[in-house]
């Protein structure tokens, strides 16, 4: 069984969505985990969003990168250039993918006010995990 890092800042939005996925697409294949090089919470409306595609990150934790240290990976995913420059070397052999997706959270206003940026952040996320999963799996 592989096991997948999904990395982000603060394991509240964009690597909760990549879990999320990656546990869709991958099955019984992989241990997913993710975390961020802080924490800030699961974002409200990531679950809400990843809910509307039928999926339940409502019982995720927001973790830091640390806890995870004497895990040896097979895949990190860092999903934003903060994370990719602030992640920690890993001493395993895991193969290293990054995409620099578009945050949503960091734009003013209300959910209904942003809720198309986080259904095109969670669209792109989504197809992103499916062909790595394809790809890598």
């Amino acid at each position: 069984m592989k096991k997948v890092l999904v990395l982000c800042t603060g394991n509240s939005c964009r690597s909760q969505m990549a879990h999320g996925y990656l546990q869709l697409f991958a099955g019984d294949k992989a241990e997913i985990y993710s975390a961020g090089v802080e924490t800030h919470g699961i974002n409200p409306q990531a679950v809400k969003v990843m809910a509307e595609d039928g999926i339940d990150i409502s019982k995720h934790t927001s973790n830091n990168v640390d806890e995870y240290a004497g895990i040896d990976f097979d895949f990190v995913i860092t999903v934003c250039d903060n994370a990719k420059e602030r992640c920690p070397v890993f001493p395993t052999i895991a193969k290293q993918f990054h995409h620099d997706f578009p945050d949503p959270a960091k734009l003013p206003g209300d959910y209904e006010q942003n809720r198309e940026a986080f259904i095109h952040t969670r669209n792109l996320i989504k197809g992103y995990m499916k062909a790595f999963v394809e790809r890598e799996f």
